[in-house]
């Protein structure tokens, strides 16, 4: 018997069971204290755990990481929050020269266990900043895992085996499917979930592989299920560094064709790795190109034109086609 909950209500139990685990976890950021986080991911966490667990961080994202850092290395295991993804690159410098250097700096002598949440990704109609996808820019920089979730099942168990890490893991999250709803087995043990660094096959078929991770694996489902002309296998990716490669060929292998889609803008996302890849690995099982449908490589516009700017589902039944046309 499951518990029905939002991805956001999925991430505060994960962290409240977390941090209910090992007396070392904390939360730390932008008012994710006593207003419980601009999303209210945290809501309840400071009440119960108190201002020396769950600590209200000055506006300052390069002193917050840099002191994660400085926690991990005295044994804590901080999880910080990035308030909106746009606010990350102050931080830039701590998290690519220090947080994913640290252990192979020691020669493993010291691991990093911090947890960086960040809200990212578009279609909430928010202002400047607030709607980047900057995943490229973690999935280049070794010594960093970077996941994200797509339900609330994965939010409650990967927070968890995030927390639980040695080494960094920034934590992406879908802020436009905060809200959205499904069972989760609350009761299960950590060690039956699916393993954080795996993909999933969300959708058996037959045709086409449609890669996609976060925000867009609802939308992948529903070009699967609106295309009743090709069987669309849709994988969700949840690990975006590292990848689990065996996974998505053994798919690509079955279908013969891969769509890749992402909010992030096309050159240089993740997708061009993915394809790189995987043209590498499945060459004589690909029918067709690999296609890539992502944002457009403009900034982020403002909010009454994100929903021309953002990877819809007819760009992606688009996408599709193309695959089909070789």
């Amino acid at each position: 018997m499951g518990t029905s909950l939002t991805i956001g209500k999925a991430i505060n139990a994960g962290l409240r069971a977390s941090m209910e685990h090992d007396p070392k976890v904390l939360v730390m950021g932008e008012d994710v204290g006593r207003l419980g986080g601009v999303f209210r991911v945290t809501d309840g966490l400071y009440k119960d755990f108190g201002a020396d667990r769950v600590i209200d961080t000055p506006l300052a994202e390069s002193g917050i990481v840099g002191t994660a850092i400085g926690m991990a290395m005295r044994g804590y295991r901080p999880v910080v929050e990035i308030q909106f993804d746009g606010f990350f690159f102050p931080a830039a410098n701590q998290t690519f020269t220090q947080l994913a250097k640290m252990r192979r700096r020691s020669a493993g002598k010291l691991s990093m266990p911090v947890v960086m949440r960040i809200p990212y990704g578009g279609g909430i109609g928010a202002v400047e900043h607030h709607s980047e996808s900057p995943e490229a820019y973690f999935t280049h920089t070794s010594g960093l895992r970077v996941v994200t979730v797509a339900n609330p099942e994965d939010a409650y168990w990967m927070i968890q085996q995030a927390v639980r890490s040695d080494d960094p893991v920034i934590f992406l999250e879908p802020k436009r499917r905060y809200y959205e709803k499904s069972e989760v087995d609350t009761g299960a043990s950590i060690a039956e979930a699916t393993p954080m660094g795996a993909a999933r096959v969300a959708r058996p078929g037959t045709d086409v592989t449609l890669l996609a991770y976060g925000p867009m694996v609802k939308t992948a489902l529903q070009a699967a299920e609106a295309d009743t002309e090709h069987s669309i296998e849709v994988v969700d990716l949840r690990s975006l560094s590292p990848v689990d490669y065996p996974t998505v060929v053994e798919s690509v292998r079955r279908t013969g064709r891969l769509v890749v889609a992402h909010e992030a803008v096309l050159t240089g996302g993740p997708g061009a790795e993915i394809a790189a890849r995987v043209t590498e690995e499945c060459f004589y099982h690909l029918e067709s190109p690999v296609i890539r449908v992502a944002a457009f490589d403009t900034p982020y516009p403002q909010s009454r034109l994100e929903e021309y700017y953002l990877p819809d589902l007819d760009r992606v039944l688009d996408g599709v086609d193309r695959a089909f046309a070789y």
